[in-house]
């Protein structure tokens, strides 16, 4: 049966309806109840009252280096990502405060079956693009198609399970789903920005391009100097003011980044008031660079803010496309020169914990011997899967010493080299049988963290390994890394609160083979496979915490990266003029900040101290 309606907010009567068998809803959640009513006004961590105003100007997001296109959406070129935040709309947008739930924003309503095996988006009328023109269903179209077949492949794993898209009237759109596609297909379809079909008529979508993007977002794009600035201003005709989900947020009347390929520099631009807001990525900064004179007088706040979402999957990631890096005793070996406890206590002033998970610092990463429901799930893999599976707790790294230099490690290094067949010469390089060097590429962008990875490097070299950590401009790096063209790099990946499909474009056997894929591994196999496709069909947060919990040992027993740290917060220093909520966003630091604000008499008073100009009204 097909339900045709004109909705409102009024008549979903409470959060839910069900109709023959149909949830209709103003939100979703993956698992359990949604926290906030049909007729919520605003979010907890929201100020309904806060002025609006101002500019906030920040470093670059992600530490990205550099941008040289707009388009977000596809693996060519180094787009600016602050685009996707700012300029577009999507369906629906994540509460911050839960840690799947979504409510309406282009779109009012949402239906589903029982077996969620479709969606049906019931969309706003009264929604524009920046340019006037309405979002409609075949905007949605449009969009999951171009994601699906000419999008970055992060997308393309994404939406894989996703079999069609049908616009029923101007403002209703249907999704169906793959059989098997499980719950949290409903999110991520929900979360897509929506793209304006007529806007590629003249414009590319597979392509590079500095033209203005459209979207149906709160800001529109001003300024866009390539490697310099980006800044986005509010659209004064926005259309979404009014909704709940927006009550408090989008305060500032514009939102500026500034990008520095050189953090030394990026520092210093802050300390003189270029920009009011960085988050600080480097522990020594944070212990000693802070005590500038503004900074002294207390015009500058260091700021800790809790993340309650999952730690970053960052590590060293070996490309096991590379021969060499097949035999987990070369990993294994890699590993043991990387001392964290030595980095950690000399470098970052002890302030960082060892990263051993790809869930970290949450109840999905996997914890001692696999044993119920996690052992079962394992259970029917057994003859796949190497024994230590079953027989060690969870594969833990080399946790390193305070000395910069382990010796007994190091020479279980070399053992494993030597097993392996790499075999040190008359010139103390190995080599395998074959005579040749064992060589390895290990390119990045970042001069920061070279005091890190050197002493790295310096201990492979010890052991006769050819390597050093080559610094090149951040466009040849991302050119490389989407063609595979390293052998370790370092990377760190946000993982989201609810895993589900986004688990196949880090891990999943499809994404190795396309170029330009989050899976920097290249690991294909098929237990990982089907441990991926557990967490995407979970019909229970129990369901996805063993199914997370199995994946995660599996991947931490092949040993395919060397886990880094995590803080499990953000260090912020912040020019002290802005408001900000009682209650943090705690499950999206970046959106969290778009409900801060700009307090005028904290910025009068500095200005009157001569401390900042009045250039951010």
């Amino acid at each position: 049966m097909t339900f045709r309606f004109s909705l409102t907010l009024a008549a979903t009567l409470a959060a839910t309806t069900a109709l023959a068998e149909t949830t209709i809803s103003h939100g979703y959640s993956a698992f359990g109840d949604l926290k906030y009513p049909a007729d919520f006004t605003h979010f907890d961590y929201a100020n309904p009252d806060a002025p609006q105003g101002g500019t906030i100007a920040q470093r670059q997001l992600y530490g990205t280096p550099t941008f040289d296109s707009l388009n977000v959406f596809i693996v060519k070129g180094d787009s600016a990502p602050e685009v996707a935040i700012h300029v577009y709309d999507s369906l629906m947008v994540a509460a911050s405060d839960e840690p799947d739930a979504i409510y309406g924003l282009l779109a009012e309503t949402i239906e589903y079956p029982e077996d969620q095996s479709y969606v049906i988006f019931n969309m706003r009328p009264e929604a524009r693009f920046q340019d006037g023109e309405p979002v409609t269903a075949d905007d949605v179209v449009f969009t999951i198609d171009a994601l699906k077949t000419e999008g970055h492949p992060f997308y393309r794993n994404l939406l894989a399970d996703v079999e069609s898209v049908t616009a029923e009237t101007d403002h209703r759109v249907r999704v169906d789903f793959a059989e098997g596609a499980g719950g949290s297909i409903l999110g991520t379809v929900g979360e897509l920005a929506i793209l304006p079909r007529h806007f590629y008529d003249s414009v590319d979508f597979a392509d590079t391009w500095m033209d203005t993007p459209l979207g149906s977002g709160p800001y529109v794009v001003t300024q866009a100097d390539p490697s310099r600035t980006i800044k986005f201003c509010r659209d004064p005709d926005y259309w979404g003011n009014d909704l709940a989900v927006n009550a408090g947020k989008h305060n500032f009347e514009c939102f500026a980044y500034e990008y520095f390929a050189d953090d030394t520099v990026g520092l210093e631009a802050f300390t003189v008031g270029e920009y009011t807001m960085r988050v600080e990525n480097r522990s020594s900064n944070w212990a000693t660079a802070y005590d500038f004179p503004a900074a002294e007088a207390g015009y500058v706040q260091k700021l800790m803010i809790l993340d309650g979402r999952p730690a970053n999957a960052q590590g060293i990631w070996f490309n096991m496309r590379n021969e060499v890096f097949q035999d987990i005793r070369v990993r294994r070996a890699m590993e043991l020169a990387f001392n964290f406890q030595w980095t950690n206590e000399t470098l970052f002033y002890g302030t960082y914990n060892r990263t051993d998970s790809f869930f970290e610092n949450t109840e999905m990463q996997a914890t001692g011997m696999a044993e119920g429901a996690e052992l079962a799930l394992l259970e029917p893999f057994r003859d796949q899967l190497p024994e230590s599976v079953f027989t060690q707790p969870a594969y833990e790294p080399y946790a390193g010493v305070s000395t910069p230099r382990d010796r007994s490690a190091l020479r279980e290094a070399s053992r494993l080299l030597d097993e392996a067949g790499w075999e040190v010469g008359d010139d103390g390089m190995r080599r395998n049988a074959a005579g040749e060097v064992l060589s390895l590429d290990f390119p990045g962008s970042s001069r920061s963290l070279e005091r890190i990875l050197v002493p790295f490097t310096e201990n492979l070299q010890s052991i006769g390994v050819d390597v050093a950590y080559d610094i090149i401009d951040p466009a040849a790096f991302s050119e490389r890394r989407n063609v595979w063209d390293f052998d370790m790099t370092l990377v760190g990946w946000g993982v989201p609160t609810t895993p589900g499909a986004t688990m196949r474009a880090f891990y999943g056997s499809a994404a190795a083979a396309s170029d330009g894929s989050n899976n920097l591994t290249g690991i294909a196999d098929p237990v990982v496979d089907a441990l991926i496709e557990e967490i995407v069909q979970a019909e229970s947060r129990e369901a996805l915490f063993t199914a997370t919990r199995a994946l995660d040992r599996v991947l931490r027993d092949r040993v395919i990266w060397i886990g880094n740290w995590y803080l499990g917060a953000h260090r912020t220093a912040v020019w002290d003029i802005f408001g900000m909520p009682d209650e943090p966003a705690i499950y999206d630091f970046n959106r969290g900040v778009e409900f801060w604000w700009l307090d005028q008499d904290k910025y009068q008073t500095l200005i009157d101290a001569g401390a900042l100009p009045d250039t951010f009204r």
